[in-house]
């Protein structure tokens, strides 16, 4: 699975297909369970961590990337869970609509975003979201609001569901985003200076993005900063020397490289704070525990 995350990390699926549309994504997750095999939903492959055992059961890569405004309302844009955040934002910002300016340096899918309440300079998915489309398989679609989500700070109900396990977890098919009319000239000067600003300040290195969320009111990269471990090593991943809350792979990495690095951030961090660090990236596949990091005092 390496080459299908921007980790470039994680060992072989036991079944892998792809999916076009909507209606592929709902059928083949159908089939998976039916079939009695965990199912699991890869997007942009950002965000996540697999294990150097693989994922057993099917993985559905969602390359269904239909997108446009609702027909009855100009102002509500609707796209396919395949479609790239950073696309989708640029095609709204050519077409004058203002809501995902943010976006446009963020890595991964609208699937992705809707699961992890994806953010950037200082505005979220949960802000802008109208509803999204998911599917239970073996269960039917339900249309759920940004309320219905329960979002949180990179988090949200499904989120939350499919940490539990893959085996009949919540897939999204689609999502609506309330947008408002906006100067394309404008807002694409704007998304350029959030590029500029995202390039000066992370690494261009394989990584699966932010790895912890930020704790009330500090950062997670200065956190680890502050504990001297910017630039440290281990296998063939490294703390980015850019930026102390990514995790680059600088040739060969393997998961388990990734989570010992994680476990030192975490407890270096808590001793020198208090502060338990919350993994922001997935894990999954076949990890011994899940997640697969050592407990924290209290934890």
């Amino acid at each position: 699975m390496a080459r299908h995350t921007t980790f470039r990390i994680g060992g072989p699926a036991d079944y892998y297909a792809v999916a076009t549309t909507a209606g592929q994504l709902a059928a083949l997750a159908d089939a998976g369970l039916a079939a009695g095999l965990p199912v699991t939903i890869l997007g942009g492959g950002s965000n996540v961590l697999v294990a150097d055992a693989g994922i057993r059961g099917l993985v559905i890569a969602n390359q269904a990337r239909g997108h446009g405004v609702q027909d009855d309302d100009p102002h509500c844009l609707v796209a396919d869970a395949g479609v790239l955040m950073a696309g989708l934002a640029r095609w709204a910002i050519r077409n004058g609509l203002s809501g995902l300016e943010w976006a446009v340096s963020v890595p991964g899918t609208v699937g992705g975003a809707v699961i992890g309440n994806a953010g950037a300079h200082g505005s979220d998915t949960a802000a802008h979201l109208a509803w999204a489309a998911v599917h239970y398989p073996g269960r039917g679609t339900e249309t759920l609001t940004g309320e219905a989500l329960a979002y949180t700070y990179r988090s949200s109900l499904l989120k939350r569901q499919l940490a539990e396990g893959p085996a009949a977890g919540p897939v999204v098919l689609s999502a609506a985003f309330k947008m408002a009319a906006g100067d394309a000239t404008e807002l694409a000067a704007r998304a350029d200076g959030y590029l500029a600003r995202r390039r000066a300040s992370q690494p261009v290195e394989p990584s699966a993005g932010s790895i912890f969320r930020n704790p009330p009111g500090d950062y997670a990269g200065r956190l680890v900063e502050s504990v001297g471990l910017k630039g440290h090593v281990i296998g063939g991943a490294q703390i980015s020397p850019r930026h102390a809350n990514f995790i680059i792979n600088i040739g060969g990495a393997a998961a388990a490289d990734v989570v010992a690095l994680m476990d030192l951030m975490r407890r270096r961090v808590y001793e020198a704070s208090g502060h338990a660090l919350v993994p922001e990236i997935l894990f999954i596949g076949a990890w011994a525990s899940q997640p697969p990091l050592e407990a924290l005092p209290g934890e």
